[in-house]
C-alpha cells in the first residue's frame, strides 16, 4: 500500500554523522579570535545538543566578554566560522551513522523528504552533508541561526513543509535526533520524538525522556516504526 504524505526531520552531529573531527569546534575558535581576539575553548563546554550560537556565547563568557561585547560580535563570528569550516572539513564519508544512508535512501523513494533540523551554523551544516556524500537527500534545513532554540528550528521546518504542501495538518512527522534536547524540540511541536544511541548520550539516559521511539541505531528502523503507523 502507498505510504501518506509524511517528513521526517534528522538532527546532523551524533545521528547522522559522529566522531566527525575537531574541525567544527575549531572553526568556531578561530572565528571567535578573528573577531574579537579573545582565546576561547569549548573545553567545559556541554556542546552536545546546543546551538553553534549558544556555544560560541558560552565560550566567551568564560573567556570573560561581556554581553554587549558578545552581542555585537555574534553576527561576525557566524560568517567567519561558517568561511573557516567550508575551507577545513575533511571527507566525511567514513563517518556516517549506520543505517543512516540506507534510510535516506528508503525515504527518497517512497519520496517522503527529509529535512535538516540542527544546531549547526547553515554552511557548516550544508558542507558536512556534502562531504559525508548526504546532501542529495535533504530538501531542506532549519539551522543554529534561525532560531534561538531546537523547537524553534522544528516550527521553522515544519511550516516550510506545509508551505510547500508536503505534508498536511494530518501527516506522520518524525524527528530523529540523538540528545534529549531532540526529543524536548519535538515534544513542543507535537510530533514523533525518535531517538538513537549514536551520539554521546547513552540509551539509557535517553531512555530517562521517554521519547516515542528507541533505538541503538539507524539499522533498527523501520518507515513503519519510525512514522508511528504500526
Amino acid at each position: 500500500m502507498p505510504f501518506p504524505r509524511a517528513l521526517v526531520l534528522f538532527d546532523i552531529d551524533g545521528t547522522l554523522l559522529r566522531r566527525a573531527g575537531p574541525h567544527h569546534r575549531e572553526a568556531l575558535t578561530a572565528a571567535v579570535r578573528h573577531v574579537t581576539g579573545f582565546d576561547t575553548t569549548t573545553d567545559g563546554v556541554p556542546v552536545a545538543g546546543m546551538l553553534d550560537r549558544d556555544i560560541v556565547r558560552a565560550m566567551l563568557r568564560v573567556a570573560g566578554a561581556s554581553e554587549a561585547q558578545i552581542r555585537r560580535a555574534m553576527p561576525r563570528i557566524v560568517e567567519r566560522a561558517q568561511k573557516v569550516y567550508v575551507r577545513t572539513c575533511p571527507d566525511l564519508r567514513r563517518k556516517v551513522c549506520p543505517g543512516a544512508r540506507m534510510l535516506l535512501y528508503k525515504l527518497h523513494r517512497r519520496d517522503i523528504p527529509a529535512v535538516l533540523v540542527t544546531g549547526n551554523l547553515t554552511h557548516i551544516g550544508w558542507k558536512k552533508m556534502e562531504q559525508a556524500g548526504l546532501r542529495g537527500y535533504f530538501r531542506f534545513g532549519a539551522f543554529a541561526e534561525l532560531a534561538h532554540d531546537r523547537a524553534g528550528l522544528v516550527r521553522i521546518a515544519l511550516h516550510h513543509a506545509r508551505k510547500q504542501d508536503w505534508i498536511d495538518k494530518s501527516s506522520p512527522v518524525a524527528l530523529i535526533g540523538d540528545h534529549p534536547n531532540d526529543i524536548r524540540a519535538a515534544r513542543a511541536n507535537g510530533i514523533r520524538a525518535v531517538a538513537v544511541g549514536t551520539g554521546l548520550i547513552g540509551e539509557t539516559e535517553l531512555a530517562k525522556h521517554t521519547p516515542d521511539l528507541l533505538v541503538k541505531d539507524m539499522r533498527l528502523l523501520t518507515l513503519n516504526g519510525l512514522l508511528g503507523l504500526e
